[in-house]
């Protein structure tokens, strides 16, 4: 029940496009969805199942727990990969300064090649 509150609580604070897309589409066929429906509409049978019944409310929680990882996820990767890019410039841009200070280290010499 915290958890619920909690999350009712951060609901004020979603940006407007959360609120009207808050997860990815999903990637089951029509057929796969209308099973899954039939599915969760059962009343289930096995003591687990019915277990998991009081924990349906939880379901929204945990898209979005799944969706922020795999943002976390996404965003490593682009700093991994804009550092690495960085890496790359700063090699650039030293080996020009490099030629750059030669250049002008040859052209103060009183005879320049």
């Amino acid at each position: 029940q915290r958890i619920l509150r909690l999350a009712e609580m951060c609901r004020k604070l979603e940006t407007e496009e959360e609120k009207v897309l808050p997860f990815y589409p999903s990637s089951l066929a029509e057929e796969e969805l209308q099973v899954a429906r039939r599915v969760l509409e059962e009343t289930p049978v096995e003591p687990l199942a019915r277990t998991m019944q009081d924990y349906v409310g939880l379901e929204r929680f945990w898209q979005r727990f799944n969706k922020a990882k795999l943002e976390e996820k996404v965003l490593e990767q682009v700093q991994e990969a804009l550092a690495n890019r960085n890496q790359h410039l700063r090699k650039l841009l030293q080996q020009y300064l490099e030629g750059y200070t030669v250049s002008q280290e040859v052209l103060r010499e009183p005879h320049p090649l």
